[in-house]
């Protein structure tokens, strides 16, 4: 079993959906965004969602679009990011860590370079948002074989026919996009999402997770009732901006309020 499979088996022992939580890696900086990294299990996070910076994040609303900004701007690539993965598993070796993000930084680095370094730092699952069903070759496939999970997204425009081929070479979790559109812009509506995440269930077996506007406790806990977890990613990296200093580094509380955030989103999963 894989560290994701693990956590969800985990979680129904326990009865409940989890939380999982996404964080742009080298944001504000790379060393406070190690230390935040750091502080989101204990805050909460039962799988923790990385984003790779990339300059033209297409799928993604503003927060996340700035978060990539500041962090390509004070330095961080991929290899900082695995690097940053190795640091978080000589402490935590149970929580999962997946890398979400875009086809170019990874090509870039180059394929089997790139998954032979992140299953050396600790990476257990991908989330490539521009690479469709048809490209499997390009990235899904080896990484399946060299045993990194391959997360694939379905959407509200996902039908019946095309989500088939969506699951084919799917593992780990399927991820819902709860409205059509970029992140951090709106919210599903809970009936809606509960009647998508059930039709998913009727041709897979894995877990469902639900992310794309979900930015309180309360907005959790809705979805916890119909999902296996929910995915807070915009609401967090808002949360770094709002707590920088006017010259745009980071504040002495960034860490802490970042984290306190977490701490309650949290509830909404665990009552």
């Amino acid at each position: 079993m894989t560290r994701i499979d693990s956590k969800f088996a985990a979680l129904k022992e326990e009865g409940r959906a989890g939380l999982v939580t996404f964080v742009t890696a080298g944001d504000p900086d790379p060393a406070t965004f190690r230390s935040i990294l750091k502080g989101l299990p204990e805050a909460g996070a039962d799988i923790i969602e990385l984003g790779m910076p990339f300059t033209d994040p297409m799928a993604d609303g503003p927060a996340i679009q700035e978060s990539s900004l500041r962090a390509l701007n004070a330095g961080q690539d991929m290899n900082k990011t695995l690097a940053a993965v190795t640091e978080f598993r000589t402490e935590n070796d149970t929580t999962p860590i997946v890398l979400m993000g875009y086809y170019n930084p990874i090509y870039s680095y180059g394929v089997d370079r790139f998954l032979a370094d992140a299953i050396t730092a600790g990476v257990d699952g991908l989330i490539v948002v521009d690479l469709p069903p048809e490209e499997d070759d390009e990235l899904c496939i080896p990484a399946l074989k060299a045993g990194v999970n391959f997360i694939r997204l379905a959407t509200p425009t996902t039908d019946d026919q095309r989500l088939p081929t969506v699951l084919k070479n799917t593992s780990g979790f399927v991820y819902y996009v709860s409205i059509t559109g970029i992140t951090g812009t709106a919210s599903g509506k809970v009936t809606n999402v509960g009647d998508a995440v059930a039709r998913i269930k009727r041709h897979t077996d894995l877990p469902v997770v639900v992310g794309f506007g979900i930015k309180t406790a309360e907005q959790v806990a809705e979805i916890a009732a119909v999902a296996d977890a929910a995915v807070v990613g915009s609401a967090i990296v808002d949360q770094v901006k709002v707590n920088l200093n006017a010259d745009g580094t980071a504040g002495a509380g960034t860490v802490d309020a970042v984290l306190g955030l977490v701490s309650n989103l949290s509830k909404g999963v665990r009552g």
